[in-house]
């Protein structure tokens, strides 16, 4: 579509900012959300400088279940059409399940599964009116099938936004709308970084960092905007055919059974 507009939340940093700025190498109007306001203004500032990008910021907390549906009536004030969105804030503490409280989960649920099913909604509403189509994007996480032990609010609506996603595409594919899931694995953002530290050099994020590379077949932390570029394809007329997919952005970590150092000491003239 020529200057389509575009809403993203938790469009502050990480994988949010990526996407932001991948869309921004076109003619768009960008609708960028985010709790901290601060920071959200600073990406905005810097996009806005692009050539043919218009930007609007709509900070707030997903988690206001009026937010949501004040997102939609934001993009459609200022742009008059709603073409994409990307379901991308998170939010989640790193508790067991043995140690978490009802507030804690209720919270992580409002922002994570509650929030992108009504943004969903109001903004499916808003594409039938327009009947132009649709594409929504939801940021899953590899650790929707992959329990850690460490998160399990965050585990469970992930899970529930895959789920979501497959009905979301049954119900508005008809309206041409698309919806479909990216699902990243260990990727380079605050958020994978934010374990805590123990006493010993590297802390605990280094050292869950080191698990998870050496168990991925290409051997590295994925990037935001190698997230970034699969969601730009995926809002393409190259994927138009596609509608109630998760597509795993992992570096091949799910599919792989030991990690490469116990590999090696099983072949060692072959890893």
């Amino acid at each position: 579509m020529k200057n389509p507009t575009i809403i993203i939340t938790g469009a502050a940093g990480g994988i949010g900012k990526a996407i932001a700025g991948r869309f921004a190498r076109h003619s768009c109007n960008l609708v960028l959300n985010d709790l901290d306001e601060q920071s959200l203004q600073s990406v905005g500032q810097a996009l806005a400088d692009k050539p043919s990008v218009s930007v609007s910021i709509c900070a707030g907390d997903l988690a206001d279940p009026d937010f949501p549906g004040q997102l939609v009536s934001h993009a459609m004030d200022k742009f008059g059409t709603i073409d994409t969105v990307v379901n991308n804030a998170a939010w989640r503490t790193l508790q067991s399940l043995r140690s978490i409280d009802h507030k804690t989960w209720q919270r992580t649920l409002d922002v994570c599964l509650t929030a992108p099913a009504f943004l969903i909604k109001y903004a499916a509403n808003a594409m039938e009116e327009q009947g132009t189509g649709g594409v929504v994007i939801n940021v899953s996480s590899m650790m929707s099938d992959r329990a850690a032990g460490n998160s399990p609010a965050y585990i469970a609506v992930k899970a529930g936004l895959e789920g979501l996603t497959r009905e979301a595409a049954v119900t508005y594919g008809r309206s041409g709308i698309r919806v479909l899931c990216v699902r990243p694995g260990f990727i380079e953002t605050g958020l994978s970084m934010d374990y805590e530290k123990d006493a010993e050099v590297g802390g605990m994020a280094r050292k869950l960092e080191g698990y998870i590379t050496d168990a991925t077949p290409l051997g590295r932390a994925g990037t935001p905007e190698e997230v970034a570029d699969a969601v730009a394809w995926l809002c393409s007329a190259e994927a138009s055919f596609i509608t109630g997919a998760c597509l795993t952005i992992d570096g091949g970590f799910s599919v792989n059974m030991n990690s490469y150092p116990l590999k090696k000491l099983q072949f060692p003239d072959e890893y």
